[in-house]
């Protein structure tokens, strides 16, 4: 996979600019802290077939990711948010799987973007 293609960079410069140069490094720093707990709590939910406390968390994962530009990993959490909200889970572990990857190489590139 191409990680350029992992941030939107218009919408990260976008927040950036909104927030401000400096603040920005802490938001990142705050969703770096945050989405290790929910990814854990996601897969908590799916262990217990809690369909509705699955897809709060992945509103959270999904809202926080495409905040900062990381829309393809938004979308996998909205799938995975809809598979909540359909009572369905079925074939949601490989799901997870890919999300907790794809957050991987999106705190990388986060990072990079915040040293740059």
């Amino acid at each position: 996979m191409n990680t350029d293609s992992l941030i939107d960079l218009p919408t990260f410069e976008a927040l950036k600019e909104a927030m401000g140069a400096d603040f920005i490094n802490e938001l990142v720093q705050a969703y770096f802290e945050e989405t290790p707990p929910l990814l854990s709590k996601l897969k908590l939910a799916l262990a217990s077939q809690d369909c509705e406390e699955f897809r709060r968390t992945a509103h959270s994962i999904k809202s926080t990711s495409n905040s900062f530009g990381a829309q393809g990993l938004g979308a996998l959490a909205k799938e995975l948010e809809l598979m909540g909200r359909e009572t369905r889970l079925e074939g949601a572990a490989g799901k997870v799987e890919t999300l907790e990857k794809e957050y991987g190489m999106v705190q990388k590139q986060l990072e990079e973007l915040c040293h740059d």
